[in-house]
């Protein structure tokens, strides 16, 4: 039973569960999957609460992608290989963005699954969208894993929808540069951005407040924890998004920023991630909520089932099923050691708090947000 306080919506696609990224790459573990296997074994997705999504068609695609950008995207996964002026031009078929089978419509499907939440979420409630949050995408290159850039497409969708003001909150370890450039001169988009500093893309520095002053950054340090990430949203995001007053809220939550993740020095637990989520979507009656970046397929599934269980007004078990654990007990992954998994990522679905003093660094980055 749930005990919802509003509508609640999964988009999803059986695209999302086929294999990809082929082998040696950071997003080639089993995190879409071991998500939405946990769902399903916890009774979580029952058909009115899930809608299908379709790969977006290339006209919608055009409305943020250069055409010349498709027509070698395409071409290079039909051929299953680039030359080297469209790999240097367009950064596709390199270690970072690799061609890989159904590439095309899987990334196009995670662009049609960001427009169908934003549609979903302009009648009333939160959708979450876990299988996009691809925001490094850019209008005629790809960039860090990402081909297309789905939270643009998300927020486009909701300001033809009539939205007159839209909050982008990007939790993810990684600035949001993809997003927050691509609305870089529109006044309707406030972008706020708290990623790990001098990690990639090394961009969204505490002074960066896009071309026309719309963007707010927040870059942290190396063992940032909960008690931060309370003080942050509590003291700066919270208060920037009262005054921005939005109509619609849309969230990149990736699970990066979590502790134990290979490509993060931050050390989140799931549950403060959980709690900065149902915050920013309790600011607006439309919200979308996306997943992201996370590289470490135990702390990344069982972040965004339970961010699912969350938003849907679910009670979250305090000891999984056998059989969930079993699955998560079959997860491997060759960025994390079989011996740094630890117990409480194959037995429960929230992590322990990790709570902790509130650094001074972090007060003094609260006090320039506001300036």
């Amino acid at each position: 039973m749930t005990s919802r306080l509003r509508p609640a919506i999964f988009i999803t696609s059986p695209v999302f569960r086929q294999p990809a990224w082929g082998s040696n790459h950071p997003l080639a573990i089993p995190r879409q999957t071991a998500m939405l296997d946990l769902c399903d074994m916890l009774g979580w997705m029952p058909a009115d609460e899930l809608r299908p999504t379709k790969a977006a068609s290339v006209q919608t695609l055009l409305r943020f992608h250069h055409a010349d950008y498709l027509s070698a995207f395409r071409n290079a996964c039909i051929d299953g290989k680039v030359s080297r002026d469209v790999r240097e031009r367009y950064h596709i078929g390199t270690m970072e963005n690799p061609i890989f089978p159904g590439l095309f419509e899987r990334a196009a499907t995670t662009v049609g699954g960001a427009v169908l939440a934003a549609e979903c979420a302009l009648k009333g409630g939160v959708a979450y969208h876990p299988s996009g949050g691809t925001h490094h995408g850019r209008p005629d290159k790809a960039s860090g894993f990402c081909y297309f850039n789905d939270p643009v497409f998300s927020i486009l969708t909701l300001l033809e929808g009539g939205i007159d003001k839209v909050l982008y909150v990007d939790l993810d370890a990684h600035h949001g540069d993809g997003v927050q450039d691509a609305f870089a001169n529109d006044a309707r988009v406030m972008t706020v951005s708290i990623h790990e500093e001098n990690r990639w893309p090394y961009s969204g520095a505490l002074d960066d407040r896009g071309e026309d002053g719309y963007a707010r950054n927040t870059p942290v340090p190396k063992g940032f924890n909960d008690s931060e990430l309370a003080y942050l949203m509590d003291e700066a995001v919270l208060p920037l998004a009262a005054k921005f007053m939005p109509e619609a809220v849309v969230i990149t939550c990736g699970a990066d920023a979590l502790a134990g993740d290979p490509l993060s020095g931050m050390s989140l637990s799931n549950g403060v991630l959980w709690q900065a989520v149902e915050a920013l979507v309790g600011l607006s009656k439309v919200s979308v909520v996306l997943g992201g970046g996370g590289y470490n397929p135990w702390t990344v599934a069982r972040c965004w089932a339970g961010l699912w269980g969350v938003l849907s007004g679910r009670k979250l078990p305090a000891v999984l099923p056998d059989k969930a654990q079993a699955m998560l007990r079959g997860l491997e992954s060759d960025l994390v050691d079989e011996d740094e998994v630890e117990a409480d990522w194959i037995s429960t679905l929230r992590d322990q708090p990790n709570t902790g003093a509130v650094r001074e660094h972090i007060k003094a980055n609260v006090k320039t947000l506001l300036a």
